[in-house]
């Protein structure tokens, strides 16, 4: 049994990937989780890793499946490969992404220097320039407080970006 790469339609990844393991395929699309603000506050986002690629586990021989139904699923755009032989990827390098899935850093939905607005408790409605997060819920903002700037510590979650 071998991986190989399937190149799919534009944002049907997880169409080919729902599509393929019911016909009974193993396969593996991996992905990268982030943090985006939305009207309820931070929500965990996931993407691709590798947007339009999935891998698939293939093997060879009489018993094995064939590329026929893979070609015709839905979502899938083609095989990915070199010449007239399909692409294989090492077994180490998909069991190094799947140790990786789980442990992909969620980004920061905010960058040091943006402009944010405090949304919750005594500094409700002030402006703030976004310092760094703390940990997985903390931020620091700058916060103009007396004609001078103040270090404030905060959950991220009563923040919003302006602009």
């Amino acid at each position: 049994m071998n991986w190989h790469l399937i190149h799919t339609k534009p944002r049907q990844e997880q169409i080919a990937l729902t599509n393929l393991q019911q016909q009974g395929y193993e396969c593996y699309l991996p992905v990268r989780r982030y943090e985006a603000q939305a009207s309820s506050g931070l929500v965990i986002m996931a993407e691709p890793l590798f947007p339009r690629y999935l891998f698939i586990r293939i093997g060879s021989g009489n018993q094995a499946k064939g590329w026929g139904p893979v070609r015709s699923t839905r979502g899938v755009s083609r095989l990915v490969c070199f010449g007239n032989d399909p692409a294989k990827a090492d077994d180490k390098l998909v069991d190094a992404l799947r140790l990786c899935d789980g442990r992909i850093q969620s980004l920061p939905a905010f960058s040091h220097g943006d402009r944010v607005v405090v949304d919750y408790g005594p500094l409700n409605g002030l402006e703030a320039l976004y310092q760094t997060h703390e940990g997985e819920k903390r931020a620091m903002i700058l916060i103009e407080m007396l004609s001078r700037p103040t270090i404030v510590r905060i959950d991220r979650q009563h923040l919003r970006k302006i602009g």
